[in-house]
């Protein structure tokens, strides 16, 4: 589960990614309503006859687990003076999906976009076309962010398939790992790694960079982050095999050495930077 916040007219509105849907916020969206008291706007919304019949409309044509005796009986009861709905009381009673509410780091009252976008309409029309652009912007942005990955997914099987066949043309980057360090046991195999391919742990990596953000992988170059990803699949594999520590360690280092030098001399990368 992600979380997004888009700003609408000046409103903070989260977005829930789950499950590959997206839920936003009833409680920001019934903000610009009511900033003091959202969830009596919600609350209001949800004793209006068409809204149950739409609530349970969506929950019939996307929820196979939904309670239709439950929703008829609500519906019926709709709009009468005594007649009063929270989310909650609709979603232990009808198993529904398409409105959650809980708490916690991603607590509130959040619905379906479908569910959102019928709610933002009666909370104001204006609203809504404003929220469904800034949405679509979000989407849009996401889809870029999406093709960026495959096209870097595809350079990075471009060079790992030079990694294989390439000769040995520059300078080794990798320092080789001397006696003591091969003798060392690493409680962390992750600092296994980082002592073949970058020569130190990420303690030591901190302590000599006690300013830095991030950690010693935050600010690999991308050829020390290719490698890398090869080390952590060679690595599983020398484990189930057996080999003791050390050996792994000699072992990686030495292809951590022999792969670097082959990258440095990879047109592809040039052209990723």
């Amino acid at each position: 589960m992600s979380k997004t916040i888009i700003s609408v007219q000046g409103l903070a509105i989260a977005v829930l990614h789950r499950n590959q849907q997206d839920y936003l916020s009833l409680t920001d969206i019934a903000r610009f309503r009511n900033a003091q008291e959202p969830f009596a706007v919600i609350n209001n919304w949800m004793r209006s006859r068409s809204t149950i019949e739409f609530l349970g409309l969506w929950e019939k044509l996307c929820n196979p687990d939904f309670k239709p005796l439950e929703f008829e009986r609500f519906k019926n009861e709709a709009g009468s003076n005594y007649f009063v709905l929270s989310p909650q009381r609709w979603i232990e009673s009808t198993q529904a999906i398409g409105i959650t509410s809980k708490s916690g780091r991603y607590g509130g009252t959040y619905a379906h976009r479908d569910i959102a976008f019928e709610f933002a309409s009666w909370i104001s029309s204006e609203f809504k076309l404003y929220l469904i652009k800034e949405f679509q912007r979000l989407k849009d942005d996401e889809n870029d962010r999406l093709k960026l990955g495959w096209s870097l997914q595809r350079t990075l099987a471009k060079i790992n398939y030079r990694i294989h066949t390439d000769a040995i043309k520059e300078t080794l980057i990798p320092v080789t790992v001397s006696q003591k360090q091969a003798a060392f046991i690493y409680p962390d195999e992750a600092d296994l790694l980082n002592v073949a391919l970058f020569g130190q742990t990420a303690k030591q990596w901190r302590d000599a960079h006690p300013d830095a953000e991030g950690n010693i992988r935050d600010h690999a170059p991308l050829e020390q982050l290719v490698v890398l990803t090869n080390l952590e699949s060679l690595n599983s594999v020398l484990i189930r095999q057996g080999l003791p520590q050390p050996e792994r360690l000699r072992k990686l280092n030495e292809i951590a050495i022999t792969q670097m030098r082959t990258l440095l001399s990879a047109s592809s990368v040039k052209r990723l930077k």
